[in-house]
């Protein structure tokens, strides 16, 4: 019974055995007949010790008298490995837990680095550049190959994959199915979007013998089908309120692979920076940015781009408009009300909407699918918009006046014109929640609301309505408030209160948002991380995904796993985000 039980019964068992050695142990140690004691107990238990002898004894003879004297096979407690290693990884030893997994538990499968090949059937640069990846993270150290030899095991997977040059894009299948049994390694995907998560997948099954030096996967043979639970899966970056270095913002995408984060949402530009070259208004960056070199040109755009989209990882680029915009007129101050008023842009001036247009043709080529941000969707931001300086600015009175506005008529216009031309750019439109707060239904139906006040619930009205919504709520989801523990993000659910299929037809998904104000490249990555992973698992995993004490360990773990592949994260359970170790210990308890 024991040995078929589950793997669970298995760390029970395996627990009250423990509880014996340090309780029931020193009854037995009583010099006098043990009545019903059987001559093969006799056996194995051997002299009787004492109070005092048994006190003295080491952990590990303590172990050995236990399991010789229940004739309990040593092996359950130190090999295979992965029973022993799970005690402090957790299970399954894989972030985000994916939709649907079946291991059985009965064989550890070798796996030999040495010439482990990927062999698939529709070959792409994108795939070369994964396997190639893949292939140093899943096997960091160097193996034994005497002993690999001897023992033998799997040195392949084969890939199939439908599309392997599928466009990154929100609808883009990102599923896949995982099949590992002592023979073969298989992965099976639509596109390679699948591939790069079945890869990300099996890297994080693999583990190596530090004994033997040799490479394994606990727990065989395994079955894993995998998708996420939302298409958006986001981490915000800010490079106005501090400049992020090309560099730095490839960091934050890799990392963000690991966790199967799929969008990078770029706050490129706000009040305090404008740094971005725009070829058709060179002024906005030149007299916008920080300083000559904290600047982005499109080239560097591209990159980084180009460096996401070869990893699965769309890139949402926003402009925040008509507020958070003050950099803006530094270099055209016509655009705005005034020098001493400078925000929101002035409505009054065709010339913002001229600037506005050929800004987002620089950033869209005009076309959907293309241009230095190709994404389908652009966020126009629209939050946080104080109309006091219209109200101040006598052209602009003026020009409401004529029009029989108010200041809230003279937003909506605003708003309608910068949709209009993000909609002849061929883009879908987000907007932040402030717009539906004003607005509300008369925008218009394929805007994409994101939530994101505190305590907000404008995604039960949006959806009831028919609206598309992202889910980024701060004070749970704001990776900027360095009090929030992973705790908090982990049980936080987009789709609280809204029927199932209302969430499954609009709640796209959402993210973590790490505002800039007190991040740059010196602290970025141990602020967003390990704490977006619990926000990669509520989004991807099943909703029933939720308990924290079965995640605890497993976060802990991935926390290390970040670590080794060089991303610096924080302590898991610091109490403030991105704070340095206590102290001296282990990356499993720090």
């Amino acid at each position: 019974e024991y040995m078929g039980g589950t793997f669970q019964m298995r760390q029970l068992c395996f627990a009250v055995l423990l509880a014996c050695a340090v309780y029931a142990l020193p009854t037995l140690t009583e010099q006098k007949e043990i009545q019903h004691e059987s001559p093969s107990l006799q056996s194995r238990r051997g002299p009787f010790l004492s109070r005092e002898q048994l006190s003295k004894l080491p952990k590990e003879s303590l172990v050995d008298l236990i399991l010789n004297y229940t004739g309990t096979d040593r092996s359950l407690y130190k090999r295979p490995r992965h029973l022993a290693s799970t005690y402090s990884i957790g299970w399954p030893p894989i972030w985000p837990q994916p939709a649907s997994f079946q291991f059985d538990n009965t064989t550890t499968i070798s796996v030999v680095k040495r010439a482990f090949v990927f062999r698939v059937n529709n070959p792409s640069a994108d795939l070369t550049i994964a396997f190639e990846k893949y292939l140093d993270l899943t096997f960091p150290h160097l193996e034994n190959d005497e002993a690999a030899q001897v023992r033998g095991g799997i040195n392949e997977m084969v890939v199939t994959v439908a599309n392997s040059r599928a466009e990154i894009q929100l609808e883009v299948d990102e599923s896949y199915k995982l099949v590992i049994d002592n023979m073969s390694a298989t992965l099976t995907a639509a596109t390679q979007v699948g591939v790069f998560h079945g890869l990300e997948t099996f890297s994080q099954l693999v583990q190596f013998d530090f004994d033997s030096q040799t490479y394994y996967i606990p727990a065989g043979p395994w079955t894993i089908e995998d998708a996420p639970r939302f298409k958006h899966r986001e981490i915000l970056i800010d490079s106005s309120r501090h400049f992020l270095p090309v560099s730095t913002i490839k960091h934050v995408i890799e990392s963000m692979t690991f966790a199967k984060l799929n969008v990078v949402h770029w706050h490129l530009v706000d009040g305090q920076a404008f740094p971005f070259d725009s070829p058709s208004y060179p002024l906005l960056g030149k007299n916008g940015a920080y300083s000559p070199e904290e600047r982005y040109t499109p080239s560097d755009v591209s990159e980084v781009v180009e460096y996401a989209r070869a990893r699965g990882v769309r890139v949402v680029v926003e402009i925040d408009t008509p507020g958070h915009a003050g950099s803006w007129c530094l270099g055209y101050p016509d655009i705005c009300p005034s020098a001493q008023c400078n925000q929101p842009l002035n409505p009054a001036t065709e010339k913002t909407f001229q600037v506005i247009e050929g800004l987002f043709s620089d950033l869209t080529g005009g076309q959907r699918g293309e241009g230095l941000f190709p994404d389908n969707m652009m966020h126009l931001g629209g939050d946080e918009v104080d109309v006091s300086c219209w109200s101040q600015t006598p052209s602009i009175v003026q020009w409401m006046t004529a029009n029989n506005y108010t200041t809230d008529d003279a937003f909506f216009y605003f708003l309608q014109r910068t949709q209009a031309i993000a909609h002849k750019m061929q883009r879908d439109v987000i907007g932040w929640e402030e717009i539906w707060n004003r607005f509300g239904t008369k925008l218009d139906k394929s805007t994409i609301m994101q939530q994101w006040l505190p305590g907000s619930s404008i995604a039960k009205e949006c959806v009831a309505a028919g609206y598309r919504v992202l889910w980024s709520t701060a004070g749970v989801w704001y990776l900027d408030y360095l009090q929030d523990g992973w705790e908090t993000m982990y049980t936080a659910e987009p789709c609280d209160g809204i029927d199932d299929g209302l969430c499954a037809q609009y709640m796209l998904g959402g993210g973590g948002e790490q505002w800039g104000e007190t991040v740059d490249t010196s602290d970025i990555l141990q602020t967003i991380w390990p704490r977006a992973a619990a926000i990669a698992e509520r989004l991807w995993s099943p909703r029933n995904v939720n308990d924290t004490v079965a995640a605890a360990p497993r976060i802990a773990n991935f926390r290390c796993l970040l670590n080794r592949r060089g991303i610096a994260a924080a302590p898991y359970n610091n109490a403030n985000a991105r704070s340095a170790p206590p102290g001296p210990g282990g990356c499993f308890v720090q």
